[in-house]
């Protein structure tokens, strides 16, 4: 199958990009999606600075890579969350403690990124939109539809004018749908596409891993929003209830071995991938199967290296010949 194999440089943070680079290409991957922080891209950069962007290039070129997407997940969540003391850890310094230079700062980066990726050759921006009501996910002290109506509105608002600069670019935005997001699960998908009146500039950057400890089949996910689906994750989870670990965690860090559900390394949860890829092909998929890699009770680069392989195993294509189409051949 043409599908690239990437890796998402997210969980590599604390790697330089030439040094990711290296690494991904010697365990087989074609490309990388970028994460918009650490060392591997300074949108800032990349949206004013050509020399920077050649920069960036010449080194996936060195190491036989490409970049279909960039990941913005940190800033996107500023734009759209309710602020509390966590999201300090993803804005400058000079802005912590402050809920709405901090919404700025997240808006003004979500532009940059979107300049960034233009100029990068990518033709989508992975990441989260935030919620101003994922605090609500409980009803109570009661919720009224209204409230939860009010947050749906506020991520219209706050989101519109940035899909606006989607639009104007040609590059599109893959929501990753998440807890803590305004679209967590199906039906909350179902209304922020609803919300937003289906514009093209708003898909997603499907990951199972975070729908299947939910209970959400994902290969039913994607069939319902299958031209919807701008990017892919690969990623695992699996589900280990025991009678005492409950699904929301227990707060618990994850990779306890008590927790009642944990991410695994590619092929070692609950993912059925091969129904995934199966709905990827009927509805005509052919962007990059990003790996994010996951997983505590794993060493990482021998997880990234076997999770190429499972991919590239896993990519196959649709069948061209219909067996039983004409028994008289």
């Amino acid at each position: 199958m043409s599908r690239p194999v990437t890796l998402f440089t997210g969980q590599w943070a604390d790697l330089t990009f030439e040094t990711i680079c290296q690494k991904a290409s010697a365990w087989g991957y074609d490309g990388l999606e970028i994460a918009c922080w650490g060392d591997h891209m300074d949108v800032r950069k990349a949206a004013s600075e050509p020399a920077y962007v050649a920069n960036r290039l010449e080194i996936l070129d060195k190491y036989n890579l490409k970049c279909w997407a960039l990941g913005a997940h940190l800033t996107g969540q500023c734009v759209g969350d309710a602020y509390d003391e966590r999201l300090n850890a993803f804005a400058p310094a000079e802005l912590h403690g402050k809920p709405e230079a901090i919404r700025q700062w997240g808006i003004e980066e979500m532009l940059l990124t979107v300049q960034a990726a233009k100029n990068m050759g990518c033709y989508v921006v992975t990441g989260f939109m935030g919620s101003p009501i994922w605090k609500y996910i409980y009803s109570f002290p009661p919720t009224t539809p209204e409230m939860v109506e009010a947050g749906y509105q506020e991520i219209l608002k706050l989101w519109s004018p940035i899909l606006d600069a989607f639009d104007s670019s040609g590059v599109k935005f893959g929501l990753e749908v998440h807890p803590t997001e305004i679209a967590y699960d199906f039906y909350t998908t179902e209304r922020l596409f609803k919300v937003f009146e289906r514009r093209p500039a708003l898909g997603l950057n499907f990951d199972p891993s975070h729908l299947v400890w939910q209970g959400v089949d994902p290969k039913l996910f994607i069939r319902e929003f299958a031209d919807r689906v701008y990017h892919v994750h690969m990623k695992d989870a699996a589900v280990t209830l025991d009678g005492k670990a409950g699904i929301l965690g227990s707060h618990i860090e994850f990779g306890d071995l008590r927790r009642g559900w944990n991410f695994r390394s590619l092929g070692h949860g609950d993912v059925n991938f091969e129904e995934i890829i199966r709905e990827l092909n009927a509805a005509q998929y052919s962007g990059p199967l990003s790996v994010e890699w996951e997983d505590n009770g794993m060493d990482r680069e021998f997880g990234a290296a076997e999770s190429a392989e499972f991919v590239k195993k896993m990519n196959f294509s649709a069948s061209d010949i219909a067996f039983d189409g004409d028994m008289k051949k």
